[in-house]
């Protein structure tokens, strides 16, 4: 019989893995590197943090959940930073981001059938 405290591991270790699996599929949806770059950089960072908070909680107070708890600080730490000097490496490369064009009253006829 699973417990409370499992329980709680194995939903936290499953939002986690969610968190990545939607990321993933981010890095393939998403039209340009920055759109991709922020959401592999959010949902990486969550997913990571919320698996090792599983197996932190699943594996109770003991060496192993602190080695797992200093893991997690230091995941929360690096990844943004990372994802920030990643993004303002490719602004100083010169990578444009992509840009909605501009609205124009002909697109507007097309759309309404005229």
């Amino acid at each position: 019989m699973m417990g409370l405290w499992d329980l709680i591991a194995v939903l936290m270790i499953g939002a986690g893995a969610f968190f990545m699996l939607v990321a993933s599929i981010g890095i393939i949806r998403l039209p340009d590197f920055y759109t991709r770059v922020h959401a592999m950089g959010k949902g990486d960072t969550l997913g990571i943090m919320l698996i090792l908070l599983g197996l932190c909680v699943y594996e109770g107070f003991s060496l192993s959940s602190a080695k797992l708890l200093i893991a997690l600080f230091f995941v929360g730490l690096t990844n943004p930073v990372a994802t920030h000097a990643l993004v303002g490496a490719a602004l100083r490369f010169g990578l444009k981001p992509m840009v909605k064009r501009e609205f124009r009253k002909e697109d507007a006829n097309d759309t309404l059938g005229s």
